[in-house]
């Protein structure tokens, strides 16, 4: 495709967001995509200029320069070049690496939240120039992270093992991840008792009813205040004789308030609890939605929402739902750096319902929207309104002379309000018609033994949520974050895709922790995200931020390189000794765990498994081997025959340790944790 001179030339970083860009400007424009970055840091080098100011040396990679030399061509022929890629400061950067490798002396820059007509038109009214403070602040983030990760990498490699990296927030997440799982591992549960009763009105034969013990003696039952069975069951004895009569009752309306609308974490985070899509997934549909012009941008941090879309979801709420359904709401943002000029994550037309873009959408980026337009429009809607009614019941033990004092709840929906476009997971309990000093019958007592529980492993949602609580990385940075730590090996995902730190994980963590403090320190990271921040908004120089870090980075990194020994760090003595050469046998840790290797290694390269590791199955195949865990170069786990090539078995799915009934070769256990036969000719499952 080429232009005419006649032709103003629009640039934007993605091929799917200039065809529907092309849809609304006609003949008169061509666009065009840059396919994302077109210049960046080398991948063989540091790629920055640490005597000079720290300057970037950037380079055109070799994937780009296709693309680059096509601009180049057409940007000669165009009468005007604008530079549309996304407002963000990648976007911002995209932008003035396109000027620079362009050439351009004349262009002009613009900027829209949603791709439709109407944005677009009114952006390219409101040119302006490149956001230089922008653009620093990207600098500063990529040259920062640059030289964590290409100098403290290399330092992992020398002193744990080869092919490891550290990055600066990456880092952080393991930490918090770590120190979770130590959490639980050195979580003593505490054992507690309550007392539930079930109640019937003895007037009429309604349903039973159920009321918990909240007080003896007037004074109120601690939550872990039955502390033993034997004083549970005392309680149980005394209330046998007990009359139960209702002492009081509070009715009242209580509302609940719709959740505002999405921005970049709390979309990752209920989608991954209502859809269960990962983070990476998420940001990906998400990408793809606003480049085809259904959703407004998706990488925001504000709360703030049109007037025009305030618009829209009134006359749509009022059309389909009725008048008394709607109420304006206003959302305020938190966070003191949230760009208020950007706007929540929204549809861009509130007439397009799920059921109108079917045929426009893939499954799940359908299932993704629909979530984003029940979310907008529901911010729009009035509160649901419950009837919550409160009894306590006082149970008057005649053997004892003690009172015990019950409390039953009850909830019904009153008016549904948003829950009825919205719905959230809300119980309803249902308490029969009772009056004061009415007598009820005690059907049954129950003493509940309970244990205090341990925190909950991160899932993708509470860890997004833990890292903005924390004001570590920012909207773009979260679903990055959590495929770098699971694909460099640091954390893993247990059965219910809850994170657990690997053997490697926790040893790498342990030396940051220890030896280089400030990269893996919450409060360190979160002050140097707000002073990135600072430099978009021109209260910082970015060369000024990365000289305070690096000084004392790099001096600490060349004392610990004196201080530090491999030996001590990952490797173990043994009183083994090699098969092959009769050296010593030592414990190796390597990027995917530790296991036995020859102390002769690279002259032997005996290697095996710990005993703690084997599975100790024989492979059904060749009757000879063991099944041993193995990887791909990529690092995916998979369980082969240790007597390959001789034997070719192989699976991906986790031998449980257990034979088929039918016929005998190991079962094993998907990631879904079925249970199926690893014979191929047999189907049981």
């Amino acid at each position: 495709m080429s232009t005419d001179t006649n032709k103003s030339l629009v640039i934007v970083e993605s091929p799917t967001k200039a065809h529907t860009i092309q849809r609304f400007l006609g003949k008169d424009f061509l666009v065009l995509s840059s396919f994302g970055h077109i210049r960046d840091l080398p991948k063989s080098s540091l790629g920055v200029d640490i005597e000079n100011n720290f300057q970037p040396k950037f380079i055109i990679p070799r994937k780009s320069r296709k693309v680059v030399n096509f601009l180049k061509k057409e940007s000669k022929k165009a009468s005007k070049i604008i530079l549309a890629t996304d407002e963000d400061r990648e976007g911002e950067a995209i932008a003035y690496h396109l000027k620079e490798v362009l050439s351009l002396k004349d262009y002009q820059r613009i900027v829209f939240h949603e791709i439709t007509e109407k944005a677009i038109k009114e952006a390219l009214n409101n040119p302006r120039k490149i956001d230089m403070a922008l653009v620093y602040a990207q600098f500063g983030r990529r040259v920062l992270d640059r030289i964590v990760g290409y100098m403290l990498s290399p330092f992992l490699w020398r002193k744990v093992a080869r092919g490891l990296s550290a990055g600066r927030v990456q880092s952080v997440a393991v930490r918090l991840i770590v120190e979770r799982e130590r959490e639980i591992e050195r979580f003593i549960p505490e054992e507690y008792w309550t007392i539930e009763t079930k109640l019937l009105k003895l007037k009429i034969n309604q349903k039973e009813f159920e009321a918990v013990l909240i007080k003896k003696d007037g004074k109120a039952i601690p939550k872990l205040g039955i502390k033993s069975k034997e004083e549970a069951e005392k309680i149980v004895n005394e209330l046998q004789d007990a009359e139960f009569i209702v002492k009081n009752i509070k009715s009242k309306e209580a509302k609940k308030n719709p959740p505002p609308p999405f921005i970049t974490s709390t979309l990752q985070q209920e989608a991954w609890q209502r859809l269960k899509f990962p983070a990476k997934k998420t940001m990906f549909l998400a990408q793809n939605l606003y480049e085809k012009g259904f959703i407004t941008y998706h990488r925001t941090d504000s709360l703030n929402l049109s007037k025009m879309a305030l618009s829209q979801a009134r006359k749509f709420i009022e059309e389909n739902f009725g008048k008394n359904y709607w109420q304006y709401r206003v959302f305020k943002t938190k966070s003191k750096i949230a760009q208020e000029a950007h706007e929540a994550i929204r549809p861009t037309y509130a007439h397009n319902t799920p059921e109108n873009l079917e045929k426009n959408l893939e499954r799940d980026q359908l299932k993704l929207y629909d979530l984003i337009w029940r979310r907008f429009l529901a911010t729009q809607m009035k509160e649901a309104i419950f009837d919550s009614t409160i009894i306590e019941i006082e149970a008057n033990s005649k053997s004892q002379n003690s009172k015990y004092t019950f409390r039953a709840s009850g909830q019904t929906l009153k008016f549904d309000g948003f829950l009825r476009i919205y719905p959230l997971s809300i119980k309803e309990t249902f308490l029969p018609p009772l009056e004061v000093n009415e007598f009820l019958k005690a059907k049954k007592i129950t003493p509940i033994q309970h244990f205090t529980q341990p925190p909950s492993r991160y899932t993708e949602a509470t860890l997004i949520k833990a890292l903005e609580e924390n004001g570590i990385g920012r909207p773009s940075t979260y679903a990055p974050i959590i495929s770098t730590i699971q694909d460099r090996n640091y954390v893993q995902k247990d059965r219910k895709k809850r994170f657990l730190p690997t053997e490697i994980g926790i040893v790498v963590n342990d030396l940051l922790v220890k030896h280089f403090p400030n990269i893996v320190d919450i409060k360190f990271t979160a002050k140097m995200e707000k002073q990135l921040d600072q430099i978009a908004q021109e209260r910082k120089h970015w060369t000024e931020v990365i000289r305070e870090f690096y000084q004392p980075f790099e001096e600490n990194l060349k004392k610990k390189e004196k201080e530090l020994s491999k030996k001590e760090i990952a490797e173990e003595k043994t009183n083994k000794t090699c098969p092959l050469c009769g050296a010593p046998v030592i414990i190796k840790l390597g990027k995917f765990g530790r296991f036995y290797a020859c102390s002769n290694f690279p002259k032997c390269k005996y290697t095996a498994p710990l005993e703690e590791n084997r599975l100790k199955i024989k492979c059904p195949k060749c009757k000879k081997g063991e099944i041993v865990e193995k990887r791909t170069r990529k690092g995916k786990v998979f369980y082969a025959c240790n007597k390959y090539p001789e034997c070719d078995f192989a699976v991906w799915d986790k031998p449980t340790g257990e034979k088929c009934p039918k016929c005998g070769w190991p079962l094993l256990q998907t990631k879904r944790g079925q249970i199926k036969c690893s014979n191929p000719e047999c189907n049981n499952k």
